[in-house]
């Protein structure tokens, strides 16, 4: 009995939606991709509920005849491969030909089209790969893409789409992405009916600037270099404009974003010397290579890439962009120039050189009385610590857990003169069975992480009034976590008014912070959020929390009073878990006499 047989289009046009459509934001990349193909110079993206409901892609291009507005829609129906060999030199976005059959198979479209000789345009309407009606209408010219209810007739599928806080954030990576390509192309986008963005016709830095903010503006830094088989162009972040995390960071090569972690690996290169460990710098990053040395079709979606050379290209990637931050241009102009005096060689020039005394009689080893170091009494030292001090009369194990610290332990005692302080960083204090050292810095984050924690739990938020407001301004991808965040910011202390195109007031802050920046602060926990996502409610209040009490911690250079480590030791064996931070890093060691001893033999 034979049992192979070709599955029906329906189905075939479903599992490739599985490749190609994975989600609302796949869409809104096709349908922008095609029409800048189209050659518009004009894109107005419509999205409602995160593109559940309706994603409407609306182009000024050069727009399709009747019969081709059908045939777009058949599987591997393409304007742009003819032959095998043109593969090899693409310059085009789409060119599969199974974008516009994805989507139909999975969704219910409308199609309004016109070319600009035509003087009638083509409707079409499509539902799970099936045409509903085609007729002619009067148009604009370009394409109009109405896209409805996605994955309408898989429900499994459009069970498993995220939050709309999420599915629109991801709408807005992967326009972002397009426009950074393309600045001479002007694209709006609106969500529920609000506008999000709106990107005029531009330079590419100014490109840069209305995407990420005006905050990155001054830290841009050129990068340009011309090969024999390559050309880089395009812009990294000053060293100063680092971050840990939230960093914008853009390769494209040939009007294509893709990913490429070999490459990024040769930006961390050039920046290691200029940075901190763990920030991220910024770059923005545009390869123009020759078509056949790439290929553009090992992944559905088009975003990883195979060079032929990439052992060239690393190291002339890490050049250029340390030549960038190594030698930044400075920009001098009329007004601002600076008059440097030239030297002529002439005795009589009026530039003289500095005039330095030195003391003759100066001995360095020679003693002086006024900045004696301070005699120590070693002996009397010896003898008070010869008998080691026991803090609590209580048996303790040979091998004591750390989870058996706690508030009444033998650390935290009346005899505050047995907690040593060591470089500003750690605090030890001697034990019954060896020395316990614990990390300042990190205690204090474990503390914080736990108020903060109690005050969204209780939604008792104590905030501290500003006198001066202050003013923060949001990316439209931060500003797409905020509406998940909001209640807790405020339990947590934070009194924020929106004012606006991305923009809060900041009114309060959490009691104890007066001191620390706050506008640094809630940026990093919008940055931690959008590395989280919203989903999970405890994980979004976990990260604000921690975010915040990294910044607002002490530093670890802080020499602490005999009351404040007191007060911190007995505030940390306080916690349920005082041996590790939220993060999982170590707070509190135990060296056993035991191990001590060792060292000794």
């Amino acid at each position: 009995m034979d049992i192979i047989h070709l599955l029906p289009d329906s189905i075939a046009n479903q599992i490739a939606a599985g490749e190609v459509i994975q989600r609302p934001a796949s869409v809104v990349k096709e349908l922008v991709e095609n029409a800048i193909d189209a050659e518009a110079d004009r894109i107005q993206i419509i999205i409602k509920d995160a593109g559940r409901s309706l994603i409407q892609i609306i182009d000024n291009g050069k727009g399709m005849s009747e019969t081709d507005a059908r045939m777009a829609f058949e599987r591997h129906a393409t304007s742009k491969i003819n032959t095998a060999n043109d593969l090899f030199t693409l310059r085009t976005l789409g060119f599969r030909g199974e974008a516009l059959a994805s989507i139909a198979a999975v969704a219910q479209v409308e199609l309004k089209t016109r070319g600009k000789e035509d003087k009638l345009g083509t409707m079409l309407q499509i539902a799970g790969s099936r045409v509903e009606k085609q007729e002619a209408i009067m148009t604009d010219a370009g394409s109009c893409f109405s896209v409805k209810n996605l994955f309408f007739n898989i429900p499994a599928r459009r069970k498993f789409l995220k939050s709309n806080e999420t599915e629109f954030r991801n709408i807005l990576t992967e326009f972002e992405r397009i426009a950074l390509v393309y600045p001479k192309v002007s694209f709006t986008l609106l969500h529920n009916g609000a506008e999000i963005f709106s990107l005029p016709a531009s330079g590419l830095k100014q490109r840069i600037i209305n995407i990420s903010g005006k905050k990155i503006s001054s830290s841009l830094l050129p990068v340009q270099i011309n090969t024999s088989f390559m050309n880089i162009s395009g812009f990294v972040g000053s060293p100063e404009s680092s971050k840990r995390r939230g960093s914008s960071q853009y390769f494209f090569v040939n009007g294509r974003y893709m990913r490429h972690p070999y490459f990024h690996r040769a930006v961390m290169l050039a920046f290691e010397s200029f940075i901190p460990a763990g920030e991220q710098p910024n770059y923005f990053i545009y390869l123009d290579v020759d078509p056949e040395s790439i290929d553009v079709n090992i992944h559905p979606t088009k975003t990883e890439i195979k060079f032929e050379n990439e052992q060239h290209l690393f190291q002339v990637i890490a050049s250029s962009v340390k030549e960038a931050i190594a030698v930044p241009s400075l920009e001098f102009n009329r007004e601002g120039a600076i008059d440097m005096p030239v030297y002529t060689g002439r005795k009589n020039d009026s530039t003289e050189s500095p005039k330095i005394d030195l003391r003759s009689d100066y001995n360095p080893f020679k003693e002086n009385r006024s900045h004696e170091r301070p005699k120590i009494n070693w002996e009397q030292l010896y003898e008070e610590n010869k008998e080691e001090k026991e803090i609590v009369d209580s048996p303790q194990p040979d091998n004591p857990s750390l989870f058996e610290i706690n508030n009444q332990s033998e650390i935290v005692s009346e005899n505050q003169t047995n907690i040593l302080p060591y470089k500003g960083r750690f605090l030890i204090a001697p034990l019954k069975s060896g020395l316990s050292i614990i990390d300042q810095r990190q205690a204090h984050i474990r503390i914080l992480f736990d108020d903060y924690m109690q005050r969204m739990y209780q939604k008792q938020g104590v905030s501290q009034r500003l006198l001066f407001p202050e003013i923060i301004f949001f990316t439209p991808g931060e500003a797409t976590v905020l509406p998940c965040v909001l209640d807790d910011l405020a339990f947590i202390g934070f009194d924020l008014s929106d004012l606006g195109n991305h923009s809060y007031s900041i009114n309060g802050v959490p009691a104890g912070l007066e001191n620390v920046d706050y506008k640094e602060s809630l940026q990093n926990m919008i940055d931690k959020v959008l590395e989280t996502g919203c989903e999970v409610k405890e994980e979004v209040s976990a990260a604000l929390a921690l975010a915040l009490a990294k910044k607002a911690a002490i530093s670890d250079n802080k020499i602490l009073s005999d009351e404040e480590a007191m007060s911190l030791l007995a505030r940390l064996f306080s916690s349920a878990s005082p041996n590790y931070t939220p993060d999982g890093k170590l707070i509190v060691s135990i060296l056993s006499e035991e191990e001590i001893n060792k060292r000794f033999k």
